[in-house]
């Protein structure tokens, strides 16, 4: 790493320090660890580590100064210098001189940053996929959009079949959803995509170049990260609040403050893949702030008819607190809500940045599928899209509580927090590599993502993200292949590369 693209300020560190769970050690103080007693620097130096490793802290963020930072932590600086340099020796700390220093991780670590390939169907029966966080598709609602959208397709079929905007009924159909939302949205400002992959993919070559910063949440979406790092993007990661607290606001401000990056990539409702619900007060506030800073906030909505809990109250969108539609550009798709297959994703924005958008798609892929725009818009207008979602949240709210029921009973030493809505459970692994529990998995048939893979340069080596799309036996089996292989992990056993075990709902 040569350089810093982030920087964390000396009381921003401190309250870093004291989250970790307060007590002495959090500001470097003396504490006994296994009958013997820590010096304050290693303590101190131990703490960022964690940082730096759970994604709190992001790689490549510049530390403050070691007297500023003494100073906050309320000891001398002689104890920061000792942990300074004790971070260089382990290689979470580089320094040049007039530069200062900035975190990093070891080199000769592999760093699994790409995201898992979709499993092939035709391994389901000797493999539990848990890399996808994706549902199989709803009937008989699926099938009767197909059948009414095949009733429609002949008048489209005497076109050339390109409508790099979308088919204007399906836009239609999406501003009036989002206008009955309480957001008043009209069809000029709708492009469908292919999938909210498709939309993130068009924004980024619209509005940043390669070599342009895209400040992310850390964690984030995993496809999204390799998708922005491919296409050039320099990633600015901000580190998300504790216990699904939403965004660490106080981050956010320094980091579009200090890095000004082009844009700033979110996922507000039921995050991928901690769950967190933002707010709606640090919606308005993330909006504010970055309007202040000149940085478009790319909005992924993709979670945000999976809201499990009756009565739940929904924060407004987070483009309502951008009326004029200068800062916020949503990505919205049926893929979670619905079903992946249908590829079908859009962007809502003012209408001159859709025209841009349409204009550009000359170049890419001119447009998407018509016939599942009918079967979308068919939904859509039919109701059939909301009745199937309200089937979709029960079936998924006891996929969760499945999932949570056998994590307690058989890996109680693994921390989590509950999410209220969303696809995913984000667990720390009880101080075990979640690399080497993915790795050690697989082998014993159960297919997860660790954690690094959304995480930017290494971070968040201790989790795994677990999907609630299983539930009943298939759930119990899959949290039992997990125990098993985390048994085997802390005790260094060897693993033999065996054909996974067939598993028979």
């Amino acid at each position: 790493m040569s350089q810093w693209t982030a920087s964390v300020g000396a009381q921003q560190l401190a309250r870093l320090l004291d989250a970790q769970g307060g007590g002495p050690e959090a500001r470097g103080g003396v504490t006994p660890l296994n009958g013997r007693r820590t010096p304050a620097y290693r303590s101190l130096a131990d703490r960022v580590r964690l940082l730096v490793l759970e994604g709190r802290v992001p790689v490549a963020a510049r530390l403050p100064a070691e007297r500023e930072l003494a100073t906050a932590l309320s000891v001398s600086r002689t104890t920061v210098a000792a942990a300074y340099e004790a971070l260089r020796g382990e290689g979470f700390l580089e320094s040049r001189r007039g530069a200062g220093s900035w975190t990093a991780v070891p080199a000769g670590s592999p760093l699994p940053t790409r995201a898992l390939d979709p499993l092939p169907p035709e391994s389901a029966g000797s493999m539990i996929d848990l890399g996808c966080a994706a549902l199989t598709a709803p009937e008989p609602w699926l099938t009767r959009a197909f059948q009414g959208a095949l009733e429609e397709l002949p008048p489209y079929a005497h076109t050339h079949g390109d409508y790099p905007a979308g088919l204007p009924d399906l836009r239609r159909a999406l501003a009036d959803r989002y206008t009955a939302r309480g957001i008043p949205t009209m069809p000029e400002q709708i492009m469908v995509t292919t999938g909210a992959m498709g939309a993130v993919a068009a924004i980024g070559r619209l509005l940043a170049g390669r070599g342009e910063r895209v400040a992310v949440e850390s964690p984030s979406y995993a496809n999204v990260l390799q998708l922005l790092r491919e296409a050039g993007a320099r990633l600015v990661p901000v580190g998300m609040a504790d216990r699904l607290g939403g965004w660490d606001l106080p981050a956010w401000r320094q980091v579009l403050r200090d890095a000004a990056p082009r844009l700033a990539y979110v996922i507000a409702d039921f995050h991928n893949p901690t769950g967190a619900l933002a707010p709606e007060a640090q919606r308005r506030e993330l909006v504010e702030t970055a309007r202040a800073a000149g940085t478009v906030l790319v909005a992924d909505e993709t979670m945000t008819d999976l809201a499990l809990e009756p009565g739940l109250d929904m924060p407004r969108p987070v483009c309502a607190f951008d009326p004029a539609g200068s800062t916020v550009v949503t990505v919205g798709s049926a893929s979670k809500s619905f079903w992946a297959g249908l590829r079908i994703g859009w962007v809502r924005a003012a209408p001159e940045v859709i025209r841009s958008l349409v204009a550009a798609r000359a170049y890419a892929d001119l447009g998407t599928p018509v016939l599942e725009q009918l079967a979308v818009t068919r939904l859509l207008d039919t109701g059939g899209w909301d009745e199937a979602v309200a089937v979709r949240r029960t079936e998924v709210r006891d996929s969760r509580d499945a999932v949570v029921a056998a994590l307690e009973a058989r890996l109680p030493d693994w921390e989590f927090t509950v999410p209220k809505g969303g696809l995913t459970l984000w667990v720390r692994t009880g101080g075990l590599s979640g690399s080497r529990i993915a790795q050690v998995g697989e082998r014993l048939g159960v297919r997860v993502p660790s954690g690094p893979r959304f995480g930017v340069d290494g971070a968040f080596e201790g989790y795994v993200r677990l999907p609630f799309t299983v539930t009943g036996p298939v759930a119990d089996e899959a949290v039992s292949r997990l125990a098993e292989a985390a048994r085997l992990v802390a005790s260094g056993a060897p693993v033999a590369a065996d054909a996974p075990r067939t598993f028979v709902a």
